[in-house]
């Protein structure tokens, strides 16, 4: 079975990372190496790691590796981490998720058995909110195969449920460190336009939520992120005309979100050069169609 590398970013979760970290080490498919980055935390985060057995050496040959890094956001540390990994698998986990202990295991067997077809995979999961189990919205159910459509509404892969080919890095770039939310929107986007995903259909992460230190909870304003993401999908010229005029109905649509919620706070200004940028993409949405038409 092929090898792995779990890299798990990190930011001031000392009450979490612990339990984090052992869902990885107990795994019945255990991972070759576990990578902490460490965006700039103040708390104790590497004594905890420290006491199980992390390593701040640079040897490449240490299992478990602990990497410290001045605050640069989420898609930095992550960014870092796989490109400081050296196996041809990239598990992500975040810092406050926590792994059942077969999740590696029916991934990876799954993906073997399907190489040729799938360099991405995911998992169902469960949430839980303020130490409570939620029943998850039948929107936020997840699938596999072409998602793209599903893609431009939701964020619809959990970054812990993922287990990704070293290789799609190589392809599609890294998680985009200019955006503070969204990053794995924008990621599996441009993936998704492209490639076919793989679904694991068990629940095998635990998503844990409602602390305020989430990045949904820290930025106001999400459709921002994710409007920056689909206008740069849209100025890809290989994307397939279809998903293209997907995309820019969607981007339309979230415009249209941002300027009643500008209205509704008395920022006209605000409204208007939102208006001006959605009349560029209905212009284009509309010449898109009448082309097709012809």
């Amino acid at each position: 079975m092929a090898s792995v590398s779990v890299v798990i970013p990190t930011f001031n979760r000392e009450q979490f990372i612990e339990k984090s970290v052992i869902s990885a080490l107990k795994q019945t498919k255990k991972p070759n190496e576990i990578i902490v980055v460490d965006d700039g935390s103040t708390d104790q985060t590497w004594n905890v790691l420290k006491q199980l057995g992390f390593s701040k050496s640079t040897n490449k040959n240490i299992s478990l590796r602990y990497i410290y890094q001045k605050n640069k956001g989420v898609s930095a540390a992550r960014n870092l981490g796989i490109e400081a990994s050296k196996y041809s698998f990239i598990a992500l986990l975040d810092s406050d998720d926590i792994w059942l202990k077969q999740k590696l295991e029916r991934q990876m067997t799954e993906l073997m058995q399907q190489k040729d077809t799938y360099r991405l995979s995911h998992t169902e999961e469960i949430w839980v909110r303020n130490g409570v189990r939620l029943n998850a919205k039948k929107k936020y159910s997840k699938s596999g195969g072409d998602i793209f459509k599903k893609c431009l509404r939701l964020c619809c892969i959990s970054p812990s449920s993922s287990l990704i080919e070293r290789s799609v890095f190589d392809d599609f770039g890294f998680f985009d460190e200019s955006l503070l939310a969204c990053e794995d929107y924008d990621f599996w986007l441009r993936y998704c336009a492209y490639e076919k995903v793989h679904f694991v259909d068990e629940r095998l992460i635990i998503k844990n939520g409602g602390h305020s230190d989430q990045l949904s909870s820290a930025h106001w304003g999400l459709d921002r992120y994710r409007i920056y993401a689909l206008e740069k999908l849209l100025h890809d010229r290989n994307l397939n005309p279809s998903k293209h005029r997907k995309a820019l109905e969607e981007v339309i649509s979230r415009l249209e979100i941002l300027i009643n919620g500008a209205l509704k706070r008395n920022k006209p200004h605000s409204a208007e050069a939102l208006i001006r940028k959605q009349s560029v993409w209905k212009n284009l949405l509309t010449n898109e169609t009448g082309s097709l038409k012809n």
